[in-house]
């Protein structure tokens, strides 16, 4: 008989733990889980989540609660669990489970973006990025009432490469976290699999990024910039504030150069260098207010045409 299985997850990295559920044929879904559709882009148009795009196409029952907690949907997970017994796998579900589910249910287990105990929370790899880490991972974990704190199953990690941004590393991770629940589920079934608990003199934050984050610091040193900018792209975005106006920067490199921070130091046809605290970084793709992302090149072209060297970006330009 297979075992019974409840989804809950909301962004393209559970997807793909989902899609990963589905086609091993091992699992039965009962529902899944996942936040209510949004209105998106510039026309507002409403589109669902990227699990709840999956389920649908995938024939399964979807559930989509603003708030789980007091919610008629965990009305019926509660009585569905009372009529046959099912375990739940999260992967960035976006809520916290209200404790009678967790205790009415065989088991939950989350598959967690990060090396556990560190970057507990809703950022996990925006944090890997920003803070400079040579490697990221994947920790299968058992849920309990304090977010992020059960005990661990396994973990896996990779290296983050020079090239890597917020998605690029999403989707990465979000293979490595489905390959390692299909791998170790069976064996945690079976009770082939002894959890271990956290270290809790480890444990480290990940909260989800705030709007006044995203603004760059440009006194910072150029590879912490670069660090924030990559750890933002393609969500929520870095910014500069850039003639009174926000210039979102989505891609940049560390270059060699001096001068005050957030200072223009070199432009030409195809490059724009900005002075950091220590070296500069040269901007790459950019977003001005109003305008679609573009590269660097194209943006000297337009918008920015009469930028001259000696130009400062930031607060009070």
């Amino acid at each position: 008989m297979k075992q019974k299985i409840i989804f809950m997850g909301t962004p393209d990295f559970a997807a793909t733990v989902l899609a990963g559920l589905i086609e091993s044929g091992a699992y039965e879904i009962l529902r899944v889980v996942t936040q209510p559709d949004r209105k998106v882009g510039r026309k507002h148009v409403l589109q669902a989540t990227p699990v709840g795009t999956l389920a649908v196409l995938s024939g399964l029952t979807t559930l989509k609660p603003e708030k789980l907690s007091g919610s008629l949907e965990l009305t019926e997970l509660l009585e569905l669990a009372a009529r046959e017994p099912y375990g739940i796998v999260t992967a960035a579900f976006g809520q916290f489970l209200p404790g009678k589910l967790l205790d009415a249910v065989a088991f939950s287990l989350n598959v967690h973006a990060s090396l556990l105990p560190k970057y507990r929370g809703g950022a996990p790899i925006h944090y890997a990025l920003i803070n400079g880490d040579a490697e990221a991972g994947v920790t299968l974990m058992e849920m309990v009432r304090k977010m992020d704190a059960g005990d661990m199953l396994s973990q896996r990690a990779i290296p983050i490469t020079a090239a890597d941004n917020v998605g690029t590393l999403f989707d990465r991770l979000a293979v490595v976290g489905r390959d390692l629940l299909l791998e170790k589920l069976p064996d945690y079934l079976s009770g082939a699999l002894s959890p271990v608990a956290q270290d809790a003199e480890k444990v480290s934050f990940s909260p989800n990024i705030q709007p006044e984050e995203e603004l760059i610091d440009w006194t910072k040193p150029a590879r912490a910039v670069f660090n924030q900018i990559r750890g933002m792209n393609p969500w929520p975005v870095s910014h500069t504030i850039w003639r009174g106006e926000r210039l979102k920067i989505y891609e940049a490199e560390v270059v060699d150069g001096a001068g005050n921070s957030g200072t223009v130091i070199e432009r030409s046809k195809k490059r724009l260098v900005v002075a950091c605290g220590a070296q500069a970084v040269s901007l790459r793709l950019v977003q001005p207010a109003g305008k679609p992302k573009m590269a660097i090149g194209d943006f000297l072209n337009g918008a920015g045409r009469d930028i001259s060297e000696g130009e400062r970006f930031g607060d009070g330009n």
